[in-house]
């Protein structure tokens, strides 16, 4: 999943990046509202986490202009302003969660799942192909009852997949959900990750699940090794 995170404070944006990079969110940064609405406009994000005290707009006038112009991506606004009115002000402005500073990393992360829980596009926490079995909140998986180990980015590429499932995936698609905006298109860091997902997955099964649809993309789904085409 890829989260924008709009904060000024380099410490707390520093501390959240690392913390959601080690959970399998690929983070990319705005230290103002300028840079929050022109990456918003230019990238495909899951969720929105908007700091409210910005150094040339406060973080209602950003969720404002996003909810004006259509943009749904859930927000979660984090601030040190505790009240109950700084609340029914982030709710006005179009906010869906707001977590108040200082918190624990685990509650960020507690809240950001259940955002992504409420989106509409996203499925349960457990996701099962085939054998292959993906638990989102303990980021384990398993296939055949044997544990997978993966990194974290190999999680969050296979977890995309899964939830789409039996979809034809592109290129396009991965990079902007599981990398950041540091990612190099004409890199070939998709195809190694697939490479190494698929070693991971498939090999020792006659049944494979990952397969590439060339000039096009992924799909994860269960297939022979007789049917297999990719």
């Amino acid at each position: 999943m890829r989260v924008l995170l709009v904060e000024d404070e380099p410490r707390m944006a520093q501390v959240i990046t690392k913390g959601l990079r080690e959970q399998s969110y690929a983070v990319d940064v705005a230290n103002d509202a300028k840079t929050a609405l022109y990456l918003a406009s230019v990238n495909d994000y899951d969720v929105i986490v908007l700091d409210i005290l910005l150094p040339d707009r406060d973080g209602y006038d950003v969720c404002r202009e996003l909810r004006t112009g259509r943009n749904g991506t859930p927000i979660l606004m984090l601030t040190a302003r505790a009240t109950i009115e700084d609340r029914l002000s982030g709710f006005e402005a179009g906010a869906d969660d707001y977590l108040t500073k200082p918190f624990s990393f685990r509650e960020l992360l507690a809240r950001l799942h259940a955002l992504l829980r409420r989106d509409s596009q996203l499925r349960p926490d457990i996701l099962e192909i085939a054998d292959l079995i993906l638990d989102s909140a303990s980021h384990r998986v398993s296939r055949a009852n044997q544990e997978i180990q993966l990194t974290a980015k190999e999680y969050a590429l296979l977890e995309y997949l899964a939830r789409r499932a039996g979809q034809l995936v592109s290129r396009g698609e991965i990079a902007a959900h599981v990398w950041d905006d540091s990612f190099d298109p004409f890199s070939n860091a998709i195809e190694v990750y697939i490479n190494r997902l698929r070693k991971k997955i498939d090999d020792q099964h006659t049944t494979k699940l990952l397969h590439t649809r060339r000039g096009e993309g992924y799909i994860l789904e269960p297939r022979t090794v007789e049917n297999n085409q990719t």
